[in-house]
């Protein structure tokens, strides 16, 4: 079988004629980046980019589309909406379609408080496995047909101040993650994790401390293997280490809708192994 990954697609409202008051002032410093950091051209096309990516679905016979977080700019209800509806219809069958939070949708106190994430996506956040579930929902699975799984992790929290964007995933996910892998109804699944931050940077190291995944080393340590993949964004550049037999393919999505970076990855599942993935851009 065949799953698309894509990830920090960024739809994007029109900031510059929102009032002050209600962008907040976190949302208030992010308009240098949007104006004099290019942000808000880069995305400007975002929406349609990620319609095209999800009418790839069809065209490549994928069964599943991941999509691993960093749906909005800055968590705006408007950019949530935007996102639900170019995901469709894909995005009303949990079967179909698998999204998990980035730290662009935990962006503002208000917007986690408000749930604004879990109001627009929250169905696909149910799990075929419920008793996994030890964070809120997180870890949720989904099983795919015969031969794979998705398991959903949540790595985003709401940052102390704009620019200090790492997150973890915690000892009580993680404690469930290493339980699950083990449940003889998965044990010849492949197991797809998706995870916002990346457990590696395109080097091969560890991100940097203000940006990275800081509890990178025990997500690795607990998925040993080819049958094993975790599917992230949150870098902006897509690339894939592959698997040996301590650690699992790493697939980073980069950022699936940025101007000229446009792509996602095409991963096949064969034999309840992960056997590789191919790079493609939208309409491609």
């Amino acid at each position: 079988m065949r799953v698309l990954h894509c990830s920090d697609v960024h739809l994007t409202q029109d900031y510059f004629s929102t009032p002050l008051r209600q962008l907040g002032w976190r949302r208030s410093i992010a308009l240098l980046e949007l104006k004099l950091g290019g942000r808000a051209a880069a995305y400007a096309a975002a929406a349609d980019s990620l319609r095209r990516i999800v009418a790839d679905l069809e065209r490549h016979r994928a069964g599943h589309l991941v999509v691993s977080g960093d749906l909005t700019a800055y968590a705006m209800e408007s950019e949530f909406q935007l996102a639900r509806d170019a995901l469709s219809p894909v995005a009303e069958n949990p079967g179909r379609c698998t999204v998990i939070p980035g730290n662009h949708d935990f962006y503002t106190p208000r917007a986690r408080a408000d749930r604004l994430f879990e109001r627009a996506f929250g169905h696909l956040l149910e799990s075929d496995f419920p008793e996994y579930a030890s964070e809120g929902p997180y870890p949720f699975v989904r099983l795919l047909g015969e031969e794979a799984a998705v398991v959903g992790l949540c790595s985003a929290r709401v940052p102390p101040f704009p620019g200090l964007s790492y997150g973890f995933i915690g000892k009580r996910q993680l404690e469930s993650l290493r339980r699950l892998v083990e449940d003889p109804r998965l044990r010849q699944r492949a197991i797809l994790v998706a995870v916002h931050h990346a457990p590696r940077s395109r080097s091969g190291g560890r991100d940097r401390a203000l940006h990275g995944l800081l509890d990178a080393g025990e997500l690795l340590k607990a998925l040993p293997g080819p049958r094993f993949a975790v599917l992230h964004g949150h870098i902006h550049h897509r690339y894939h280490h592959d698997a040996d037999e301590s650690r699992p393919h790493l697939f980073g999505a980069g950022s699936s809708t940025q101007a000229g970076r446009e792509g996602y990855w095409l991963i096949e599942v064969r034999d309840g192994k992960v056997a590789g993935g191919t790079e493609h851009a939208p309409g491609e």
